[in-house]
């Protein structure tokens, strides 16, 4: 049975139990890419979790960098989430329409932000609805509230750093991209892009964390995968994929095997792979 831990993951129950809660926010963070032609925001005003907020994760993004979603300013995020009328003192639960995918990404947002009072929802919104749990489709009413950050910049890796980690050998970069995609055998969904991996990086695609219902595996099965994998987790670790989505599904792996020192690569493949002067390696890991 899944362990709830509220800066982490909790399941589907314990949200049920406290739905209505003054102190709970719950915020529906879908995202997908554009080719499944699923639209998130349309998706969240058809039917969402009761009282639950939409955090669009293009928007609440640094749009100074031509990067996809890059993390915000603090002060970005503090407009936006205030907006949204989640502050100091609230519980914090993200779920997304894919299972556990992009919620990944909201939780290492606060985090990243110096929130810890945040989890995923286990199994998102399709386990809610297969479990009969109810959707709502009218709009929660939003007053705005106090909210401070501490940004925690050792969360977070530019491509200075992880180029300085693949000299050093000292990190493990773990790939949550499909195999494929690592390997350098199918394209990349962002035009111009090299195929392949960073060098020195190890392959684990994010559903490989996953059990079939969508829900995070266990904390030994997550060691097993992440051990499989190659990886050593006696190192620091830098997540990675290929815009900073699902990098996130790792970090919070990580962090529900008790890993602490781990970072996510924000710029990813979409950053990494369009520079020539950055090596790429293809095949599997070396």
């Amino acid at each position: 049975m899944m362990q709830d831990d509220p800066k982490t993951l909790v399941s589907t129950g314990w949200l049920a139990a406290r739905i209505g809660d003054p102190d709970l926010r719950v915020l529906d963070g879908s995202w997908y890419l554009p080719e499944t032609g699923r639209n998130a925001r349309a998706e969240y005003e058809a039917a969402h979790v009761p009282g639950a907020r939409f955090f669009d994760i293009d928007d609440i993004s640094d749009h100074r960098s031509a990067l996809p979603h890059m993390a915000p300013p603090p002060e970005k995020f503090v407009s936006r989430l205030r907006s949204m009328g989640v502050g100091d003192g609230h519980q914090v639960v993200v779920y997304d329409g894919a299972g556990l995918m992009s919620a990944a990404r909201v939780w290492w947002l606060f985090r990243l932000m110096g929130k810890t009072a945040v989890a995923v929802l286990d199994g998102g919104l399709p386990k809610w609805r297969a479990e009969g749990h109810a959707v709502e489709d009218t709009l929660p009413v939003l007053r705005d509230r106090h909210m401070t950050t501490k940004l925690q910049p050792a969360l977070v890796c530019d491509v200075t750093q992880v180029a300085h980690a693949v000299k050093l050998r000292d990190h493990e970069i773990i790939d949550a991209r499909p195999a494929e995609r690592f390997r350098g055998e199918a394209p990349e969904p962002r035009p111009g892009l090299r195929r392949g991996h960073i060098p020195g990086a190890r392959n684990l695609p994010h559903h490989e964390l996953l059990n079939p219902d969508g829900t995070m595996k266990d904390a030994a099965a997550l060691r097993a995968a992440f051990e499989a994998a190659g990886v050593d987790l006696s190192r620091p670790a830098i997540t990675t994929c290929g815009s900073g989505v699902t990098a996130a599904v790792l970090s919070l792996a990580l962090e529900r095997i008790g890993k602490r020192d781990h970072a996510l690569y924000d710029g990813s493949w979409a950053e990494w792979g369009a520079f020539a002067t950055l090596a790429a390696a293809t095949g599997d890991a070396d």
